[in-house]
């Protein structure tokens, strides 16, 4: 079992990024004389978090630390306010046995014009040689800010779930077009997995129709699912519900999976150890896109 060790942090307003580099060293070199052994991170973990979504962010990377070990970069983007770059950055260390490991968290708040140009802050603060994962909160715009973020990443996590149901088509055209620059993740397609599972088990069926009491993002990667997979169209019903509650295909219900649903936090979690690309997801989500 891990044990964690006292939190140390740091805080700057309207500083360069020199500074939040030297801080995390005198954190580090803190942290290194209360564990004789330490290793730090394993990727660098970049989440962009509109004011909407920070409650949220917050409670999604509590308990990761221990098993992602990362640099994680918070940003905040404030366009309204006036020009500044007020950073803050903690250092939150775990012994096993007589070693630890330790995860660095940085909070940006990127505001005024700061916030249009994220990559000239967030490239200087990677850690060199290991993988950079981003985790964007909400509906992204799919404008030159997402398109610098895509530019400097390995792998881009999304959570469909979290889009307005009028914006699905066009949002997953648009992450379609990227697909060729970077891997992408949904979390709304992990939900489905243990689904995806059963319908599997089940076949062989035609699905002409599937009907799914689920959110709608699901209800529509289930429905892209099985049309990329079986090759003709697919008609989708779908029923409102906050979770994945039930699957009929042609009228007849599909078993629900054993055990509970995993927590969003273990789902992002699961996401942070995939380096390659989804093609099955690619699949599913252009043959939504297209039918629609």
């Amino acid at each position: 079992m891990a044990t964690a060790l006292k939190a140390l942090s740091w805080f700057g307003e309207d500083v360069c990024l020199g500074d939040v580099d030297s801080a995390l060293a005198r954190l580090r070199g803190e942290a290194a004389a209360e564990a004789a052994s330490m290793r730090t991170s394993v990727m660098t973990h970049i989440a962009w978090v509109p004011a909407k979504w920070v409650k949220p962010a917050r409670a999604a990377l509590e308990g990761m630390a221990e098993r992602h070990p990362s640099r994680t970069i918070l940003l905040f983007p404030q366009p309204n306010d006036d020009d500044a770059l007020d950073m803050d950055a903690s250092l939150q260390c775990f012994t096993f046995g007589d070693k630890a490991v330790c995860a660095e968290v940085i909070r940006v708040r990127l505001c005024g014009e700061r916030a249009s140009h994220p990559a000239s802050v967030v490239t200087p603060l990677l850690v060199a040689d290991l993988p950079v994962f981003c985790r964007w909160r909400g509906l992204p715009r799919f404008d030159d800010v997402f398109d610098e973020l895509v530019g400097v990443v390995d792998r881009l996590i999304v959570d469909s779930t979290e889009w307005p149901s009028d914006t699905l088509s066009q949002g997953y055209g648009e992450l379609a077009l990227r697909f060729e620059r970077t891997a992408v993740s949904d979390i709304a397609w992990a939900r489905t997995e243990r689904w995806r599972r059963m319908l599997a088990a089940a076949w062989p069926f035609e699905a002409r129709e599937i009907s799914v009491h689920s959110t709608y993002a699901q209800a529509m990667l289930l429905g892209g699912w099985l049309r990329s997979r079986l090759g003709h169209d697919v008609e989708v019903e779908h029923q409102p519900a906050d979770v994945l509650v039930s699957v009929h295909v042609d009228g007849v219900a599909i078993d629900a999976p054993p055990g509970e649903a995993p927590p969003s936090s273990d789902l992002l979690s699961d996401e942070l150890d995939r380096f390659t690309r989804n093609r099955v997801y690619e699949d599913a989500v252009r043959a939504f896109a297209t039918s629609s």
